[in-house]
């Protein structure tokens, strides 16, 4: 087959919410980048993600990089939004400022709420202790048997569907190009540095820099050495959408029960997950997640077991061995990965992009933040990261 030798400053490899947003930024900065989306854009581990913009609500002990990188990243996303708004013509990409309610059914789960409490004072974080008749007059759909809930205030959310469409178009607005069932076989090389990639077909597309942000999909790619390669693993979810045919109102705030949760659309549509299962690639839905997913849910919202099924399906979130990202530059000169966001792809694109774009720009210390210190590709191989962009 010819040869399609096309010339971009930069290659994305990967057409969801974070690909697209760093060709978006990128783009916006004045670099030629041409996106490679190996199926549809979105159509991965974005399309069915919930959307959720908690870093406050879903603080984990031990993840203290990932506090600090969502809350910068939650801090971006109206400025984020409000530009992607503009560049891309949408109307609308599903952003609203509702709130988390993390919520206890009973005795036992109610002491842990009082220690995931403890964790968010520690860190200084807005939360605030609320008795279940309380929880209840602002969110009526909650059931009488709740025992204990807190309210997370600078919680958001949005559509990751209707967030992926809208990046397209602003690739596309600012001069980029976005290429649809254009798997990548292999970064190519030019002695130590990167040239470009081929691609499935056989065509080549040149370019000096890449960016690989195709989640689980990454290691398939080759071209780089087996050292240098990131440890990403599938993490299954299970995902449940619905809607009400009476319209909104069941619950207006995100409610966090345990691992899952209820999160609204504000139109009365409601997104109910999700599971977190080690089964590799395995995409399949049980119905034992169905039944557990709904069994808690309408434990503490009754009004769920009346709405309508939508959509269930799995999607795979790509996961590393310290649940953080990487993201950064790689000893190879040229290559940045973009990539192991795990639950959070979508809360921290617009971080995820800040950062990434300053190094493909040179930007002095763009590698070298407080932000990038914990992420970088660096830490999981023997030599540290350093290389010239």
């Amino acid at each position: 087959m010819s040869e399609y030798r096309a010339a971009a400053d930069v290659v994305v490899i990967g057409g969801g919410a974070i690909g697209l947003s760093i060709a978006w930024r990128a783009s916006e900065r004045g670099l030629r980048v041409i996106v490679l989306e190996r199926d549809r854009v979105g159509g991965g581990t974005s399309r069915v993600a919930a959307g959720m913009l908690a870093p406050i609500a879903e603080v984990t002990p031990g993840e203290e990089p990932l506090l600090h990188l969502g809350s910068e990243s939650a801090r971006l996303y109206p400025e984020f939004v409000a530009g992607l708004l503009e560049a891309s013509g949408a109307d609308s990409v599903g952003y609203t400022r509702c709130g988390t309610l993390l919520v206890a059914r009973d005795a036992d789960e109610a002491q842990a709420l009082e220690r995931e409490l403890e964790l968010r004072h520690r860190f200084g974080l807005r939360v605030e202790r609320l008795r279940a008749s309380e929880a209840r007059r602002r969110e009526p759909g909650l059931a009488p048997s709740l025992r204990l809930a807190l309210d997370v205030p600078d919680d958001h959310a949005i559509d990751p569907r209707a967030l992926v469409p809208a990046l397209a178009a602003a690739v596309r607005a600012a001069g980029g190009e976005v290429r649809e069932r254009s798997g990548v076989d292999r970064v190519a090389l030019a002695g130590d540095r990167v040239a470009g990639v081929v691609l499935a077909d056989g065509s080549r597309v040149s370019a000096d820099r890449v960016v690989i942000a195709a989640g689980v999909w990454s290691p398939e790619i080759g071209g780089i050495p087996v050292e240098l390669q990131m440890p990403l693993r599938p993490v299954k979810g299970q995902i449940m959408r619905l809607h009400d045919p009476a319209g909104p109102g069941l619950v207006a705030r995100v409610i966090r029960m345990g691992p899952s949760y209820i999160a609204p659309r504000g139109d009365g549509r409601y997104v109910l997950g999700a599971t977190s299962e080690e089964r590799g690639f395995d995409t399949t839905v049980t119905a034992g997640a169905a039944f557990a997913l709904l069994r808690d849910a309408a434990e503490l919202v009754p009004g769920v077991s009346e709405l309508v099924v939508d959509e269930f399906a799995a999607g795979l979130r790509p996961g590393t061995p310290d649940n953080l990202p990487v993201v950064g530059r790689s000893e190879i000169p040229g290559l940045h990965w973009a990539v192991g966001h795990r639950r959070s792809g979508i809360l921290l694109a617009p971080v995820t992009a800040q950062l990434v774009t300053a190094s493909l720009l040179g930007e002095p210390g763009a590698d070298a933040s407080p932000l990038t210190a914990a992420i970088g590709p660096g830490r999981f191989h023997a030599a540290p990261a350093g290389s010239p962009a």
